[in-house]
């Protein structure tokens, strides 16, 4: 559709009209949550160079593209080029839309997750917090974006070993994720999977096995059977059920679930990439023969 809409803007306004840009961000948008990031990037540069050269570098559309760039860096873990994405885009926010806009604060919230993702937890805390407080304020406690914060909190806890803390976020992100969303929304599973990843972390390995299946059925419904061997939230959903059945010793599974992992990430990120590297090192720990 958006292909459809992008040739019939080129010839009626030409290609480098600000109807035409938004197209072509719109479809690098679609081809990232395909899992397409190479096609993505591309919408996204033509984007943000159009953008910078009709409306200049600090206008809310060229920060709006500037930020999803942020966004498929941390997808193919260019974590310090996401950063500087990040970092530009929240600076131009606060500059033209100030501290509180729901803008600035989606972007905070993205730079919680950069942080987190570095390891940088204390920082990440404090993104967070800014990020909900802003949030609710601005969109209310059952907004969609205020659960996605919350739902960062239920990481964050997790990696703090803080447990409690973390059911009570990711429980009180699904809770209202199926409300506003419904529980085949991508987002929703998003959290769903979270809490297996919980569930497995506290030992309930039925419970978390439940929730991976849950959540891959429901991409498998989202994105189409052909398009979730590429789709990172599915791939990930796989590896957690390969980590699962190895602490099962159901190996035989946990082989078949990350040599899929392993497939997709190839073909997404390339052989040479870290998830490749390490999902063969676990296919490799499941046969002790391996190496001798």
């Amino acid at each position: 559709m958006y292909q459809r809409a992008l040739q019939g803007n080129e010839k009626a306004c030409g290609p480098d009209h600000i109807s035409t840009l938004r197209t072509v961000n719109n479809l690098g948008l679609l081809y990232a949550d395909q899992g397409k990031l190479g096609e993505a990037e591309k919408m996204y540069q033509r984007a943000l160079q159009g953008y910078e050269k009709a409306c200049g570098p600090d206008h809310t559309s060229t920060l709006d593209t500037v930020n999803n760039v942020g966004l498929l860096y941390s997808d193919q873990g260019k974590l310090d080029e996401a950063e500087k994405m990040y970092q530009r885009a929240l600076q131009g926010y606060e500059n033209a839309l100030g501290p509180d806009h729901t803008s600035t604060l989606h972007t905070v919230n993205n730079l919680g997750m950069l942080y987190e993702d570095q390891g940088k937890l204390d920082e990440a805390e404090k993104m967070y917090q800014r990020a909900l407080q802003g949030k609710e304020k601005a969109c209310g406690p059952n907004h969609t974006s205020t659960l996605n914060t919350v739902h960062n909190f239920g990481i964050l806890y997790a990696k703090l070993d803080k447990l409690d803390e973390a059911e009570k976020m990711y429980q009180q992100a699904l809770q209202g994720k199926e409300n506003a969303l419904g529980p085949d929304h991508t987002s929703t599973l998003h959290t769903v999977v979270g809490l297996g990843s919980l569930y497995e972390k506290r030992g309930r390995l039925d419970d978390a096995e439940m929730m991976y299946q849950r959540a891959l059925q429901g991409y498998e419904k989202a994105v189409g059977l052909e398009n979730v061997a590429l789709y990172q939230p599915a791939l990930i959903t796989i590896w957690n059920l390969g980590d699962l059945f190895a602490a099962q010793e159901r190996l035989d599974k946990a082989k078949e679930m990350y040599t899929r992992a392993c497939t997709g990430y190839r073909a997404l990120l390339g052989p040479s990439s870290d998830q490749c590297q390490r999902l063969e090192s676990s296919i490799a720990s499941l046969d002790p023969t391996q190496g001798k």
